[in-house]
């Protein structure tokens, strides 16, 4: 890898360890073996690097969960509540592993408000974000049907801001997937096994 490559991944180690507002230049550059100049060179600056950084490991973690929800039957040919359920094991199986990944995004969101770029840094990711939630969850290609790719993907990314705020405060009464499932059937005022076929 170059400078380059070697900064974001030096980036991503230190957001993992220390978080947003506790990584410095100097920590990223010891985790990289670079420099401080290559910071600027590469990036423009140390703010720019980190928000790349966190981008990148956001993107890592929406692959690893459709990765993992890959492994099993495939949702797209289960009935829609199934599918539903299926997706959301995925996702709160991942819990674990992707803990400082969720605690960095709930991190990212506090600095919103003070600091515009990182904001208008994340406003496309989170276009893209959806499309990739309509995508992973209903199959819906975003291309042949982009407002109902919209519309679902807003919905499973409020959803998943929930559910990731309820797993960071207390791990033992969020939901799972069965929880959000019967939750959505009481939603839609489906009683019983409707939707499940």
């Amino acid at each position: 890898m170059g400078h380059r490559e070697d900064l974001l991944e030096g980036a991503k180690r230190c957001l993992l360890e220390k978080g947003y507002a506790r990584t410095t230049a100097r920590d990223i550059v010891a985790e990289s073996g670079t420099n401080l100049a290559s910071i600027g060179y590469h990036y423009g600056s140390k703010e720019a690097l980190l928000n790349l950084a966190f981008l990148g490991l956001t993107e890592e973690w929406g692959d690893a969960v459709a990765a993992s929800r890959e492994k099993g039957a495939a949702i797209g040919d289960l009935p829609p509540l199934e599918r539903f359920e299926r997706g959301w094991e995925g996702v709160i199986d991942s819990y674990e592993q992707s803990r400082a990944v969720w605690k960095l995004q709930m991190e990212i969101v506090s600095r919103i408000d003070s600091d515009p770029e990182l904001q208008k840094a994340l406003a496309g990711p989170q276009l893209e974000g959806r499309k990739g939630l309509a995508e992973g969850f209903l199959g819906i290609d975003e291309n042949a049907d982009p407002e109902r790719a919209r519309l679902a993907g807003t919905f499973y990314q409020a959803l998943l801001a929930g559910v990731m705020v309820q797993w960071m405060v207390d791990p033992e009464t969020a939901p799972s997937a069965k929880d959000l499932t019967e939750g959505l059937k009481i939603m839609m005022g489906l009683d019983g096994d409707e939707g499940r076929s």
